[in-house]
């Protein structure tokens, strides 16, 4: 994807893109940066990846390829640029540089975690083998190089049905997302061992909460991400991934909608949706949100923050990303 040199006209089209969700007070501030990060990756032939979660500045602003991690870990590998800036969390920016050895990979804030991934270790991993021997495991993206390479592939919300029935086994060890796990047993005849691992955005909804705002909006539609408990689930009028929610919206487009998931991409798909009317419970993500666009631009401009993984833990973490992507959606 070519890079934009922004000219005063095209950062207007910007803010007029993004201005339902973005005040003219706060524009004033960012649009400065949003010139120079878009000048820094034309002179070095850097490229930005943002996920779903990252604010509407810095996804809709700075962003060449903006999607969930699938998408991300998938187009990462087409680019020809020669740094890649990854706006999400430490695993996206692993997984990034699993798939591309030889770019340089950034992170604007290398403290960037997740709760999922810090709730799992190899060591753990390691264990759950020796306790089923012979059952393979499925990791969730969202975890370690480490523990990737102690799995045999990995999966995202998109595809994790289809990735437990690919392997035609009985049983699957699946970590280490407690509540996706669940949503998977529901859907699959495969058995599921699972983690108690969960993440600290969806796994605060409650399905009180889910059906208070049904009560106060009876003409809503309830869509939910399977990282929810299940009593949230049960209580939406669909669920699916990051990127199975945002094709809900779009072909479906109904009058009023509540996202079951971080804040910001409720923002994010709402600027794609005009005439979409959000109900937006703000559960924000704390890690995503330490990325901001002056920490994009000195990540960029130092090319700071370099993600370096041992070369024995990325050939073996680099088999179950790839077949993750040979698998697909």
């Amino acid at each position: 994807m070519s890079v934009k040199d922004l000219t005063t006209n095209s950062l207007n089209e910007i803010y007029k893109k993004i201005s339902p969700v973005i005040p003219e007070v706060e524009w004033k501030f960012h649009a400065p940066l949003i010139q120079k990060i878009n000048k820094l990756k034309k002179e070095k032939n850097a490229v930005i990846l943002a996920h779903n979660y990252q604010t509407p500045e810095i996804y809709h602003g700075v962003a060449d390829i903006s999607a969930d991690s699938l998408a991300l870990a998938l187009e990462s590998a087409k680019t020809s640029a020669d740094i890649i800036v990854l706006c999400g969390v430490h695993f996206m920016a692993e997984t990034a540089k699993l798939i591309n050895p030889e770019k340089k990979v950034l992170i604007p804030d290398m403290n960037a975690g997740c709760s999922l991934a810090s709730s799992i270790t190899g060591k753990d991993v390691r264990m759950l083998k020796e306790k089923y021997p012979g059952i393979p495991v499925v990791s969730y993206v969202n975890t370690s190089a480490e523990v990737k390479a102690e799995s045999d592939i990995c999966c995202t919300s998109a595809n994790a049905v289809k990735v437990v029935e690919s392997l035609g086994v009985d049983k699957v060890i699946f970590i280490p997302d407690h509540y996706l796990a669940n949503y998977v047993q529901k859907n699959t005849k495969v058995q599921i061992i699972s983690w108690q691992g969960t993440c600290i955005v969806h796994e605060k909804f409650t399905a009180k909460e889910v059906q208070d705002i049904r009560k106060e909006n009876p003409d809503i539609k309830i869509i939910a991400h399977p990282e929810c408990p299940p009593d949230v689930i049960s209580s939406a009028d669909f669920a699916g991934s990051t990127s199975n929610m945002v094709s809900y919206v779009k072909k479906n487009q109904p009058k009023k909608i509540l996202l079951v998931t971080e804040c910001s991409m409720s923002d994010n798909v709402r600027i794609e949706n005009p005439n979409v009317q959000f109900i937006t419970p703000c559960n924000l993500c704390p890690h995503m949100k330490t990325i901001t666009l002056n920490k994009v631009y000195d990540c960029l401009r130092n090319e700071s923050n370099e993600i370096k993984i041992s070369h024995n833990i990325a050939t073996m973490a680099r088999k179950s990303v790839q077949r993750m992507a040979e698998i697909g959606r």
